[in-house]
Formats: C-alpha cells, structure tokens, sequence
C-alpha cells in the first residue's frame, strides 16, 4: 500500500485544488468518509466498487440528500482506509480515493490508473454582466489532454463534445438539422474515453463546459442545490454504461407492440380518419402495432383547447367503440398528452379550483402567454397536483388506452417566476418531464401493476429510463441534414442510459418532399430502438398515403423490422436487465482505436449487427470499416468482409448496408400484421459461419409481451444458442431455461447456416442424422427443441 500511496502522490502534485482550502481532520465510520476543511464538508462514500460518491456541504449549508437520479442503494462493500502524514487513501476493490491534506487535492483511481482529479472543487462565484449580479456555484475537474469527452444529453454537436460549453436547460430546437447546442435533454452527465463517468447530481439549471477555454478543465456550473457527484469506472464501455444504469435505474422492458410499427402523424382530425388509415394498413398488407393521436382528440384548434384533456365529441363521437375495434385488430392507440391547461380550456376553472398549477409569489396560479394560449401548468411536484393529473389518465386507460405521448416537457415555455412545491421554475424546470414520466409511471405500479406502460416524452433527466420513458429526438427537419444527426443523437444517448432514443422517420418540420430521403430514414429506422414515421400534415408520414413504388419500399422495410422482432425483443430484454444501449458506436469494440473515438457513420445495432446509415442524396457507395475481432458478412448477400479492414462499398436503393458479426445467431420470424400474431412455436435461426470465431453465444428472450416484470415473476423462456468450432467439426448447442410459470411449447426451428453450403460433409443432432436443404446457396436444418432438453447439432466440415 506504500508504494500506491507515493505513485497517487507523485500523480497528482501538479493540480493543486483550490489554495484557500484547508485540511481540518477527519472521521471514518459506517462506510462513510468525512472531510472537515476551512470552508465546509466532504463526505465521500461508495455505492460500489466502481462507484464512489462525493458530497461537499459548504460551512453554514445543511446537506440535502434527496436525489431525483439515483435509486440504487449502496452496497456493502469493503472501503478501507489508510493515513500517510499528507495523505488519506479511502479504497474498494476498483475505485481509490486520495484526499492529499496540503496542498488540499481529492483524486480518483481505478485500479491505481488516475481517472480524474479536483481542480478547484467547489467554488462559489458572483458573475457580473451589464444586465445583473447573479451567484453561481461551480464544482471544477483536471482533465488529462488526450480524453475525450460525450455526453450532456441530447445535442448534434459531433461524438466528441469537448470544447464545448453546454447550456442545462431542456429547450426544444424546431427544425434542427446538422448542429443543435441546446435540445430537450440535457443531461449532468459526462463520460470519457477513459472509460469513466461524472454524474453531477443536482436537479437546477446551469452548465456543463466540456474544456472550452482549452486549459484541460471539466466545469459543472448550476444556479444551487447540492454539490454531489458520483465517479463511476468500468472494465468496458459496456460494463461502465452497466454500472451507471444501476445506479440512475434501468428501463422496465417494453411491451412488444412497441417494437412495431406505429402510425403517427400531427394529427388525425377525427375518428373516421383514424379507422380508415389503419384499415389502409390492413388492406395494403402493412403490418401495424398502434396508431398515436395528436392534439385533436380533445379539440379542433392547434391554439385555444391545449388542457382540455377529453374527447372532442363532435369529432371522435364514441372513442371507446374506436378504441375498442383497434383493440380487436390488434391495434393500440396512444394519445398525446400536455401539462399546460390553458385559461380556455375545459379544465382551467376546475384546476384553479383545486389549486393544482403552479403560482405566483402570492399563490394566484401563474398564467403566461405562449404559442398554444394563456396557460398555467400543472404542478407535478405537489400531490394534488399529482393526483389530478393522474386521474386524468386513469380515466382514459380505463377507456382502452394503451399508451401515452407526453409533449412539451421541457416545458416548452416556463418562466423562471413560476413557483412549485419544490422550488421555483429554474429548479425543477430539467426535471418537469422526468417527474411527469415518474407520475404515469407510479400510478401504473398502483392501479395497473400488471401493465406494461408505454410513455413517449421528447424531455427528461438523468435516470428517466428507470421510468420507462421513450424518447425521442424533438422536431427534427425533414432534410438529409435532419437524417444527418440521427445517429449520433442515439448513440449520445445510449450512453447515457435513454437507450430509446429514436427520431421521427421520415423528419417532422418542413414541407420538403423527397422519396428517396423518406426511405433512407425508414431503413435507418429498422435498426434504431422506436419505429414511428412521423411528419406535420404538409407530407404524409405514413407508407400508406404514399405513391406505389414509395409504399411498396417502405412495406419492405416494416416487414424486415418485424421478421427481425425476436432478434429486438432480445435486445430490449438485455438493456432492461444490463442497461445496454440498443445502438451502441463502434470504439465499444476497440476502445483503443482513436479513430473510431469521433465516429457515428456505422454503428452496432445489438452485439451483432452492423449498420452504416446512408444519410445523403445519390450516394452509390461508402467507406465501412469492420471491428477486428470477427469477420463481418452482408445482411443481403453472405459476402464476406475481413476484420480489421476498411472496404469501399455498393449501396443499393433497396437498402442500407447492414452486416452480421462471425459466429453470431440471429432469430427471425416470419411477417406478421402485427405483434398480437407474435409466436415463437416456428421461427428461423440463422447461424453465420466464421473460421476466424472458433467460440460464440448468442440467446433468444420470450415472454407474453405485456406482462409487467414478468421476467421477475418467473413468467418467461430463454433459449441460449453457443457454438464451438474444433478442427473439422463445427458444434451448435440449443438450451433452454424456462421461468417456473411459463407454459413453454414446443419449437419448430429452421437452422439456417450461412457460408457453409460448399463445407458441410454431415449433420447429426443429438448423435442421430439429420436430414437438411440447400436454400439460397445456404444450408437449412429442420430442428425441434423441447422445454429444459439440450439440442447439440453436429456439423461435419470439409
């Protein structure tokens, strides 16, 4: 232990922290590190081995312990101490904390290697402009010159953001395309490519400045509130990611249907167009999960009817008749939802009368102008208003509801004098739509806890996920430059927990009207986490408003999204039990490569897939590189691509260039309507051969779709696929494990192998000949698995 503590001392001697704070002494007890110094208190304790939380509590300050982020409860771990003369060396088996007495310096380690250290720490400014005087409170970081930085939320800025000073304040960006510094999350949470993580968990707005001075320092700036921050470290980015989602809460899984295609446009006027566009759907062949409702459902009027929170009777006349006949077709309806109640609306007299808005400082309800009326807004953060809102809800889900759009959570328009029962505008503003997803979220557990919620908002926080929350990229332009920052949106926010993130296909602002890009968008979409087409009125969103030949494309891609369901599911069912991103960039799999550090031209869709977007017009080839460690083989073709390369590559209209990691299996089924026709008892089990990968695994999660936790509940099946390869024999094991209370049937499965057709010599399985067909240049085994028995496929090689 001597020789660790002279390395950290010689490690951090040159970024002495601030030099007016001295060390007093300090007390260790229950896991906990107390720091007393000239000018306040730190108390530093872990969460895990590779989770260290900081707080400083500045002398005449009470420490607040709420967290709206964290839900994970500290683990027990060993955290061991040790004293030098200037030096006091905190430890778990990861992550070490130096706190150097003088000069006064708080450094983290992971496994003796420096993540990062306090610069000035704590720091309490008056910044003086020709406007105002106004107090700030920073917490200041060394950053190392080579690190590069992600994170911050939702912003297209390019994969590497430092340099930048980022505004915290949710704030929509109408018809952004290739650079937007501002949008609806932003996040307290920056990630380096060292492979560790601050969160600063504190809910007010302020700013996160990513080195824009260039001086290698990390600032996190907030008007108040509590000066904690969690240092996270990982082995992997995986295992990082992993770790930060056990600490914020990971996504509950999502219901299947949500993994389908949703019919979505702004808006349908009534009910007849709502039953006519989905009978389109069904009459064209083009499968369909649910349709969202946008603002007329509850008035005629864009302006004026914002918080009427009903149905516009004139126009949906027996809504639960609707509803109810989706519901037989296996269709869900979604409704949009808003927390502003305009002085106009239905609701206005009755949400004053039970003081459920936000007030003024005398508490009259605060009402201001913004582009939908006089509004006041709901106060989430107090429990009438809570309950009102909620009720709301429960009324419609009692309707037949199957999902919910929450817009303009920002909120869009929210003045700082507004004031809530937790504080005022700018305190709670960047947590208005986390606490909304919390609300529908909770009353699901309460009055409908076997229901699996569906909760799409365009604004959150950190640990939003844990609430199940879908978001989305905002009102993006429809142009190549809105298809343009897509990508790194996702991956950005896949990072960062919001696995979800997608874009509305096709873009939304603009009337600009262009086939090709609309189809490029919708096989983008195929391999991002939400399917949903979604526009203003000007151009049809949906494929079947579309001429022959667009609408006949499109249909291509919605089936290849629905044969590719259980592959999906698996991924969704993996992020909810690890907090992996669906889209993940490609230095997950080099994170050495620094090429690869500020690249989102392809990206890995689950472990296995590769795909590289095609986000300009005309484009007839691209450059793709494929990661080292496998071979990598076209989705389309089985052409075959060597690890390590970068290949110049034709791209078709049909599609964009996907391709399949060696070694991996892939689940597919067949096209179904939609996900109420969803079965595994027959499916294709696709086996990509690769002499370079001489071991792989791969599994296949299934359940009812709809069930909450029905994972925890013992509710499901997986079925676990491994594959060895020994000199001439090529060895496939299918396993299954079955949750006490899940009926399992038995499986009729076709082994497809691909690259094999010229090698295969036999096929046994469990020892017996097997029987098999050469499809399409590949191999195809007819296999039947039964619940809990062992399948081994024996495939002789030449």
């Amino acid at each position: 232990m001597k020789k660790i503590v002279v390395l950290l001392l010689i490690s951090v001697l040159s970024f002495a922290q601030n030099a007016n704070r001295k060390f007093v002494n300090y007390t260790f007890k229950k896991n906990l590190l107390e720091i007393n110094t000239s000018d306040g208190k730190y108390v530093i304790k872990p969460y895990s081995n590779q989770i260290i939380e900081t707080s400083f509590i500045p002398t005449g300050e009470v420490f607040n312990a709420n967290s709206h982020a964290v839900v994970l409860i500290p683990e027990k771990v060993a955290f061991k101490i040790k004293q030098t003369k200037n030096e006091i060396v905190c430890s778990t088996s990861g992550i070490t904390v130096s706190v150097q007495k003088s000069p006064f310096q708080i450094s983290y380690f992971y496994k003796n290697n420096l993540l990062v250290s306090e610069k000035n720490g704590f720091v309490k400014k008056t910044n003086t402009d020709s406007k105002e005087t106004s107090q700030s409170e920073t917490l200041e970081f060394n950053l190392d010159a080579t690190e590069a930085l992600f994170g911050a939320g939702a912003r297209a800025l390019g994969m590497n953001r430092r340099g930048n000073r980022l505004q915290l304040y949710n704030q929509a960006d109408y018809g952004y395309e290739t650079y937007s510094k501002k949008m609806n999350f932003s996040i307290p949470f920056v990630l380096s490519s060292k492979i560790y993580a601050i969160h600063f968990d504190n809910a007010p707005i302020g700013y996160l400045d990513l080195d824009s001075k260039k001086d290698n320092t990390l600032i996190y700036e907030t008007i108040s509130g509590r000066k904690t921050y969690q240092v996270i470290a990982g082995e992997s980015w995986g295992n990082l990611i992993s770790n930060y989602t056990s600490l914020t809460g990971r996504q509950p899984l999502v219901p299947r249907w949500a993994l389908g295609n949703l019919s979505s446009r702004f808006g349908y006027h009534n009910q007849d167009e709502v039953t006519k566009t989905i009978d389109k759907f069904i009459k064209d062949e083009i499968p369909v999960d649910a349709i969202i409702l946008d603002l007329y459902w509850f008035g005629k009027t864009v302006q004026g009817t914002m918080g009427n929170l009903d149905w516009d009777k004139d126009n949906f006349s027996d809504p639960k008749k609707m509803i109810a006949d989706l519901n037989t077709k296996g269709v869900k309806t979604v409704l949009i939802t808003e927390p502003f109640i305009l002085t106009t609306s239905n609701k206005w007299k009755e949400a004053v009368d039970k003081k459920v808005l936000a007030t003024d400082k005398v508490g009259n309800p605060f009402t201001y102008d913004f582009y939908f009326g006089n509004t006041g807004i709901v106060d989430l953060f107090k429990p009438e208003g809570k309950t009102w809102f909620w009720n709301i809800y429960k009324n419609l889900i009692n309707q037949g509801i199957g999902g919910w759009w929450g817009d303009l959570g920002e909120p869009e328009v929210f003045p700082s004098a507004a004031l809530t029962a937790k504080g005022t505008a700018d305190e709670v503003h960047n947590i208005y739509g986390h606490s909304w997803a919390k609300m529908i979220s909770d009353g699901y557990k309460t009055d409908f806890p076997k229901t699996r919620p569906f909760i799409l908002m365009r604004a959150g926080y950190s640990g939003s996920q844990t609430y199940g929350m879908i978001p989305w990229s905002g009102d993006v332009s429809r142009s190549w430059g809105g298809l343009q920052s897509q990508p790194e949106i996702a991956l950005q926010m896949g990072m960062q927990g919001m696995a979800y993130m997608h874009s509305d296909l096709g873009g939304f602002a603009g009337d600009y009207f262009d086939n090709e890009l609309y189809i490029r968008w919708l096989q983008y979409g195929v391999f991002q986490p939400i399917y949903r087409p979604h526009a203003q009125e000007d151009v049809a969103s949906e494929p079947v408003y579309k001429d022959i030949v667009t609408k006949a494309k499109a249909k291509k891609q919605i089936e290849l999204r629905y044969q590719m369901l259980p592959y999906n599911y698996t991924l969704a069912f993996e992020n909810n039990t690890k907090g992996l991103p669906l889209m993940r960039p490609l230095f997950f799999e080099e994170p050495k490569n620094q090429k690869l550090v500020t690249s989102c031209d392809s990206y890995l869709w689950g472990n296995d897939f590769l795909v590289t977007p095609i986000t300009k017009a005309s484009v007839t080839s691209t450059s793709v590189y494929f990661p080292k460690n496998n071979n990598w083989f076209d989705f389309y073709s089985d052409t075959k691509h060597e690890a390590g390369t970068t290949s110049s590559i034709p791209v078709s209209a049909d599609n964009i260039p996907v391709f399949v990691r060696g070694g991996a299996f892939i689940p597919m089924i067949k096209t179904i309507q939609n996900t109420l026709k969803y079965s595994l008892n027959a499916f294709d089990l696709h086996y990509y051969f690769d002499e370079k990968t001489v071991t792989s695994n791969g599994k296949l999660y299934n359940d009812d779709g709809t069930t909450a936790n029905a994972f925890e509940k013992g509710e499901f099946e997986i079925l676990n696929f491994a594959s060895s390869i020994k000199e001439k024999m090529v060895t496939l094991t299918l396993t299954t494990e079955t949750g006490k209370l899940f009926q399992s049937d038995e499986k009729n499965i076709s082994l497809i192998l691909h690259n094999m057709n010229d090698k295969i010599k036999s096929v046994t399985i469990n020892g017996a000949e097997s029987k098999y067909v050469i499809q399409d240049s590949k191999i195809v085994v007819p296999i039947q698995i039964v619940r809990n028995k062992p399948t081994i496929v024996s495939l002789q090689i030449q």
